[in-house]
């Protein structure tokens, strides 16, 4: 019998105490036919580790950073062939983890991330994050010939010998980062649409930081604008 699919699934954590139980039991749901690592980069103070913990997940800690410092923590300590990537909040489908883990290990994508940005998105997501991840995504398909429609997605499947060849510098903007240096790479790429849900918990992402990393970022990269990476 062939060997397992070995899957890393990752998420960065802070504060999460509500979701990360139900995250977990869904993760372990959909990856029955794996050989499966649950790993989280966690700055909480409250009992997120120690629910994780319990529930068999790895957990690193780490000072808070950042959503982005804490992913690529997470990412570069995943022991698995096929990483996976997630927020702890509830909001990102794991039912999507078999079809992801195909498009990598089957039909050979390096990477491949999540639209949200559907149709059928509605109350999910603020109108004005719609606003600003529709335009990010504008700008990153004109000025870089990606096809893409959601940069600012937190999930991402990605094979281990892909991550190998990228090093990262950014924070706030980290997955228009990790799409913008797979397209400059020559990595192959696919977005596939997903459907989001209501987080679970309290809002911790300060927007008009984060979006105007993103906007930084798109700039950066494609014009090679010496901007500090510790405003993206």
């Amino acid at each position: 019998m062939a060997d397992k699919i070995t899957v890393s699934v990752v998420m960065p954590s802070f504060n999460e105490e509500e979701a990360i139980g139900r995250m977990i039991e869904s993760i372990r749901e959909n990856t029955k036919d794996f050989e499966t690592e649950i790993l989280l980069v966690d700055s909480s103070k409250d009992r997120t580790p120690e629910i994780a913990r319990q529930m068999g997940a790895k957990v690193i800690v780490q000072p808070p950073q950042g959503h982005g410092v804490a992913l690529r923590t997470a990412i570069s300590s995943a022991s698995n062939d096929v990483i996976i990537t997630s927020d702890c909040d509830n909001t990102y489908p794991m039912e999507y983890i078999p079809k992801l883990v195909d498009l990598a290990v089957n039909e050979g994508y390096d990477v491949v991330s999540c639209n949200r940005l559907t149709k059928e998105l509605g109350k999910q997501m603020p109108f004005t994050n719609k606003v600003g991840n529709t335009l990010f995504a504008t700008l990153v398909r004109v000025l870089y010939g990606v096809k893409v429609h959601d940069v600012s997605t937190g999930m991402f499947c990605l094979r281990r010998d892909a991550v190998n060849k990228m090093t990262w510098e950014t924070n706030y903007s980290f997955p228009c980062e990790l799409i913008l240096k797979s397209a400059r790479a020559g990595l192959k790429h696919k977005e596939i649409d997903i459907p989001y849900r209501i987080r679970i918990g309290e809002v911790t992402l300060n927007k008009w930081r984060s979006g105007k990393a993103y906007i930084l970022c798109i700039f950066k990269y494609r014009f090679n604008l010496p901007i500090n990476p510790k405003k993206l």
